[in-house]
């Protein structure tokens, strides 16, 4: 039973948000609220009390709520904002981001009402610019608006290594930086298995495909899935993150970070080696990077910041 309860708060109770809500309650973190607008009271109440009953089966002793009343919300630890719209057939990335600016940007809005020393972890799509939009409304120190995408990226990235050498899992260490999209910079250099590099186990075109195939990873499973986006890896990526906040465990994790002067970027937020602890971002972590991958990173950047520059103003 957990001596100091914590508490998380989850906007948006679809695939994803649910998935984490979860995680987290399963592995004893929190009491956890799950929030969805007020037209999906009913199922996202049904999705609360099924968590619950889950709980004495698996052995946590969380409470797990839906609502759509923010002030159940009121004096979270973390809240993590997973709502916003998918991209439909037909609409344009500035309707995306305009659309899902607006969501993001109201969401903070009534999450810093009921918990202004909260920390903020962003999913919503498309995240880099979201996770800047959540910034901007919050008006909160950066170290607490923490943007989810590198965990993701690098545990597609450690799967794909490790089915191609037939290894554990739990003996692959990449990192993924950058965006959150095509542009994104596997930073193969630093990758390795079990403290065997891993350029010294594959060839450089079986890592090319490796790299290329993370790069299409939500898009590989959106395909299968049909109608719907990757859920399980996201939330499983959020819920570690949260792990290390709320248990102060300060876990090298890649995370979407405000730059200010950081691998020569300012005033944007870009997924960066991150310390994850009880402050939100610790400390960012400034790898050497040869040409290669700072041109790499360049083009990463630029990515971010076309699609920060369709965000309304004002």
């Amino acid at each position: 039973m957990m001596l100091n309860r914590r508490k998380v708060s989850i906007i948006g109770a679809g695939l994803t948000g649910a998935t984490t809500a979860f995680m987290i309650a399963s592995k004893e973190m929190a009491d956890v609220v799950l929030l969805d607008i007020p037209q999906m009271e009913n199922p996202t109440k049904g999705k609360g009390l099924d968590m619950q009953e889950a709980m004495p089966v698996i052995g946590s002793d969380v409470t797990v709520v839906g609502t759509s009343q923010y002030e159940d919300t009121k004096d979270s630890d973390v809240v993590i904002i997973t709502a916003g719209l998918p991209r439909k057939p037909g609409m344009s990335r500035d309707d995306l981001v305009s659309t899902n600016a607006g969501i993001v940007q109201s969401v903070t809005e009534q999450v810093m009402k009921y918990s202004p020393n909260a920390i903020l972890v962003i999913l919503s799509n498309p995240v880099d610019a979201m996770t800047y939009v959540a910034y901007q409304t919050a008006g909160i120190p950066k170290q607490r608006v923490i943007g989810q995408a590198g965990v993701l990226d690098t545990a597609r990235f450690n799967t794909f290594v490790a089915l191609e050498l037939g290894v554990s899992v739990e003996d692959v260490h990449g990192f993924v930086i950058g965006v959150h999209g095509d542009d994104m910079v596997p930073l193969v250099r630093y990758s390795n298995v079990a403290g065997v590099p891993l350029q010294k186990l594959l060839p450089k075109e079986r890592i090319d495909a490796i790299v290329e195939r993370t790069a299409k990873g939500g898009g590989e499973i959106g395909g299968l899935l049909g109608n719907a986006s990757a859920y399980y890896a996201p939330a499983a990526s959020l819920a570690e993150m949260t792990e290390s906040i709320l248990k102060d465990k300060r876990r090298l994790l890649p995370s979407i970070a405000l730059l200010e002067g950081e691998f020569g970027f300012h005033d944007l937020f870009l997924g960066v080696p991150t310390i994850l602890g009880a402050n939100g971002i610790e400390k960012i972590i400034e790898v050497e990077l040869d040409e290669a991958e700072k041109e790499w990173l360049n083009r990463s950047a630029e990515s971010v910041r076309r699609v920060v520059a369709m965000v309304p103003k004002g």
